[in-house]
């Protein structure tokens, strides 16, 4: 198999990058990425020299070199999104155009190309916010974060393009992931790296929103599996089947760094919060996918990982990035105001 992979330079593409040329020594894979603020061409390192693999930096929207690597491809993996929720606050149009227009191109460079898959990756938040029990794949969208609603605009895009024209799409939406190379925005690189240095851990609200993590090597053979064993024309759950608070999150990570629980800081919650995410992935565990690493053993191989890698993490928090922190973070409003 020939497969393009968009996005694929960002924390859970790469995964799957290198997961397929480690795991598939008859595949060959070009990446398509356009290198923003979370897209890291280092986290191909590992690959780089692989005959089998290709990088090419460009944008999704680029109709014209889409569309040239689709027709030398056979499949077209589509991790490509802006996809942190406190960004789309702040830009909501660029998160449009490029999970909304930019899905839509690659679909019709796929059609163009006649390619027999491809594969939408998408996220539990499409489902919005969930009061109890578990999101099933025909339940309905209702995302709350613009985000959340450019992903699940692609999706009803590909639904359409399935009804439409018979195109051979198989979505996946997946619960919240963490592991290696994740940029250190997202709560648990960020909790571990200013942990490190001995910088507060900032806590939305009063911590007690859940969500579902998994491991990304877990994401990665998910999606895979969707890939080569899930039917054409289906939606597939990723999930691990657990429920871990932020305050959770906080707590694991300084007792495992031997750090004082004093560097928990409560700020201003985000707007529009969900306060629970939950995925029942029967469907996908019935075709052969079964995560096994549980919450605690994942961080703690995470937070390995990090302390092994101050090379890749310690440049990505600079400027721009601190820039981004002191806007998104506020002091929390004093209780009773």
């Amino acid at each position: 198999m020939r497969l393009l992979v968009t996005g694929g330079a960002g924390f859970v593409g790469s995964e799957f990058v290198r997961m397929t040329l480690r795991e598939h020594p008859d595949d060959a894979v070009v990446v398509l990425d356009k290198l923003t603020y979370a897209g890291n061409e280092r986290n191909l390192d590992p690959v780089r020299n692989d005959s089998r693999f290709r990088f090419v930096r460009g944008d999704i929207c680029d109709q014209t070199l889409v569309h040239e690597l689709a027709s030398a491809t056979d499949v077209i993996v589509n991790f490509a999104a802006e996809s942190h929720v406190d960004r789309s606050l702040e830009a909501p149009g660029q998160f449009i155009l490029t999970d909304v227009y930019g899905t839509f191109t690659l679909m019709e460079a796929a059609r163009e190309a006649r390619h027999a898959r491809f594969v939408q990756v998408s996220t539990d938040e499409v489902y919005g916010e969930v009061d109890s029990g578990s999101s099933v794949e025909n339940d309905p969208l209702l995302p709350r974060s613009p985000y959340s609603a450019s992903k699940a605009g692609a999706e009803l895009l590909v639904n359409a393009y399935r009804a439409s024209y018979g195109f051979p799409a198989v979505i996946t939406r997946g619960s919240n992931t963490y592991g290696p190379y994740q940029y250190p925005e997202k709560i648990i690189p960020l909790f571990i790296t200013n942990a490190l240095d001995d910088l507060p851990l900032p806590i939305y609200g009063d911590g007690t929103a859940v969500r579902d993590y998994l491991h990304v090597s877990e994401h990665a053979t998910g999606i895979d599996t969707a890939l080569r064993r899930g039917e054409v024309g289906t939606d597939y759950n990723l999930g691990f089947g657990g429920e871990t608070s932020g305050v959770t999150v906080a707590d694991a990570v300084l007792r495992m760094l031997e750090k004082p629980a004093a560097l928990k800081q409560f700020v201003r919650d985000r707007p529009g919060h969900d306060r629970r995410y939950s995925l029942d992935s029967t469907r996908l565990r019935a075709v052969g996918w079964t995560p096994h690493i549980s919450f605690e053993e994942g961080l703690r191989s995470t937070i390995d990982w990090y302390v092994d890698h101050e090379e890749w993490w310690r440049p990505l928090k600079s400027g721009e990035f601190w820039d981004f922190y002191r806007r998104n973070y506020k002091p929390a409003d004093p209780v009773g105001s």
